[in-house]
C-alpha cells in the first residue's frame, strides 16, 4: 500500500468509529432537565447557584463524573443529554443551606424546581445560649 492509500484508510477507519460511536448514543435514551432555584422565603430567583449533578449507581453509590452548571439571572438552567437513571442534584449558593437529592430519570424531559432556605442558627456548648446568663471562665 502507498501513503495515500493507507491515508484513506485511515481516514475512512477514523471516520467509521465515530459513525458507530454517535450511532450507539442515538440508541440511549437521555433526557433534557430544566432547574428553577428559588429563595424558599420569598420566591425570588437565586441567581449564580452551583447545580451539581452526579450519577448514581444501583446501590445508591455516586459514581465518578458529572456535570455543574451555573443558574441565570433567572434562577434557570437546562442541560441536555442526561442518560436515564438515578441522578443526584446537588445546589449550592452562598448565604443558603446545600441541597441535595436523588432523582429517578426516565422522562424526554424534567423540570425540577429547587427551594433553597437560609442557614438555620447554630449553637455551641462553650458559648453563652440567648437569655441565659454568663458563665463564670474557669481559674
Amino acid at each position: 500500500m502507498n501513503r495515500a492509500n493507507m491515508k484513506r484508510a485511515l481516514i475512512l477507519g477514523v471516520g467509521l468509529v465515530a459513525f458507530w460511536g454517535l450511532a450507539r448514543a442515538e440508541d440511549t435514551p437521555s433526557s433534557t432537565l430544566s432547574f428553577l432555584i428559588v429563595k424558599d422565603y420569598n420566591g425570588k430567583p437565586v441567581r449564580n447557584a452551583a447545580v451539581v449533578l452526579h450519577p448514581v449507581n444501583t446501590h445508591g453509590k455516586q459514581q465518578r463524573g458529572g456535570f455543574e452548571l451555573k443558574t441565570d439571572g433567572d434562577g434557570k438552567t437546562h442541560f441536555d443529554g442526561v442518560p436515564y437513571g438515578k441522578m443526584r442534584v446537588q445546589v449550592l449558593a452562598p448565604g443558603f443551606q446545600t441541597f441535595g437529592e436523588d432523582y429517578d430519570v426516565q422522562a424526554p424531559t424534567m423540570d425540577i424546581t429547587v427551594k433553597l432556605k437560609r442557614p438555620q442558627e447554630q449553637y455551641s456548648i462553650y458559648e453563652n445560649k440567648p437569655g441565659e446568663a454568663k458563665k463564670d471562665s474557669p481559674k
